[in-house]
């Protein structure tokens, strides 16, 4: 193929494998490394030199993320390309990104399905969650997290894409400039639909509201972009009646103010605490083998019938959702153990003195007009004692003279209480 068909003299665009407000994604071959692509090719052309340099400095610090839960930069840069026939994208310089491909289902098409499995929400949401985290411990913030960013492979590992790209068609191009909001309008966190600065807590926001979704089926914010964008500026979503730990967590994720939404770490750890507490003993904690819901349905007991959702055993304690980006617990140091505890000796049983005590306690507490019916049998029962243990010489005193010293008090006390401290 000749260079003038490539893009940039390397990339063979096939087929259109994707489409948004921005770009257009390609399945494309790396005829230099021959290995197959993903090329984004973005909608609007170049700005000039600084907006050029600014789009590399992005495109590179996404080279530079190395994460199983993100979709691989490749490559970045400006080209040209046309088909041997003369179709496809005008002789015009335009911003491309190149990804590593990854083939499956989106979130969108899964959601598009019905309303997810909790668990295969959660399963889903703390791989999201976890990917966020690494990448905003590294200063890089998303910006569009959306069912469609969220690409499901074999055994539902999941790979977010799209990272910073509505950064680079900003820093690329002259479409978005500040005061504008960048992203997608159902999405969006209420700081970015203002046109504010915004942090990791955005992103955050957006996942709430993917995996509310999630669990729906529905989209919380529905309709025209700007009417969907404004909004959430006057209602908070409307979270339904989901296990306690679900809703308060999605309640913290989409709070209005940044600062009560958790962390997407928190986000992450919140999750797969859920899941770990629902998954059957000795199951993998991976995703595919989560088929336990987080936390069963308010109420579900054998009563609901057939096919009704509930637990395998006792409902698991609820996860507390965050409820803020304060400083979490130090984790013990290594080769840290609890103390022993100190044993304790172990016995057959009571002694005779305590079994006899224990009758004594009891007999105090029989009523008085009860006492006279069990005083019989228990001056019997205390005969019999008194027979077993002692050796039948005669003495004179109440007890047989070889009655154990220290089973002669109890006696005494037992015949007391039966009979009345006078008895």
């Amino acid at each position: 193929m000749a260079d003038s068909a490539l893009l940039a003299g390397r990339y063979a665009l096939q087929a259109v494998i994707g489409t948004g407000g921005m770009a257009e994604v390609y399945r494309a071959d790396d005829v230099k490394l021959s290995r197959p692509v993903a090329v984004k090719l973005l909608r609007d052309t170049a700005g000039d030199e600084s907006d050029r340099a600014r789009f590399i400095d992005e495109a590179r610090t996404l080279a530079m993320l190395s994460h199983s839960g993100l979709v691989m930069v490749l490559d970045a840069g400006f080209g040209t390309q046309r088909q041997d026939d003369g179709t496809g994208p005008p002789d015009i310089e335009r911003p491309f990104l190149v990804m590593e491909l990854v083939e499956g289902p989106t979130l969108a098409d899964r959601i598009a399905v019905g309303p997810m499995p909790l668990a295969d929400a959660g399963a889903i949401g703390a791989q999201v969650a976890e990917a966020l985290a690494y990448v905003h411990g590294r200063g890089v913030i998303h910006r569009d997290v959306k069912p469609g960013n969220v690409l499901i492979g074999p055994a539902d590992r999941v790979k977010l894409a799209d990272f910073g790209i509505a950064r680079l068609v900003a820093q690329a191009t002259r479409h978005t400039r500040t005061g504008h909001a960048i992203g997608t309008a159902a999405y969006l966190a209420p700081e970015q639909v203002r046109g504010e600065e915004v942090d990791g807590a955005a992103d955050v926001y957006s996942l709430g509201l993917v995996l509310l979704e999630a669990v729906t089926g529905r989209r919380e914010y529905a309709g025209p972009a700007a009417e969907a964008a404004m909004a959430r500026l006057h209602r908070s979503p409307e979270v339904p009646d989901l296990p306690p730990a679900w809703r308060d967590l999605l309640v913290a994720m989409t709070a209005t103010d940044p600062q009560e939404r958790p962390s997407a770490l928190e986000v992450g750890e919140t999750l797969r605490a859920g899941l770990a507490r629902a998954a059957p003993s000795g199951s993998e904690s991976v995703p595919d083998a989560m088929t336990a819901p987080i936390l069963a349905a308010p109420g579900a007991t054998d009563a609901a019938g057939p096919g009704a959702t509930k637990p395998l055993t006792a409902p698991p304690p609820s996860v507390p959702a965050p409820t803020g980006r304060g400083p979490r617990p130090t984790a013990p140091p290594p080769g840290w153990a609890p103390d022993a505890p100190t044993p304790t000796p172990t016995r057959e049983g009571p002694t005779p003195r305590e079994r006899l005590h224990g009758l004594v306690g009891r007999a105090r507490a029989v009523p008085p007009h009860v006492r006279g019916v069990a005083a019989a049998v228990a001056v019997l029962l205390a005969l019999l004692v008194v027979v077993a243990i002692a050796s039948g010489d005669g003495a004179s005193s109440e007890l047989p003279a070889n009655t154990p010293p220290e089973l002669r008090e109890p006696l005494v006390e037992l015949r007391e209480a039966v009979l009345g401290e006078d008895g």
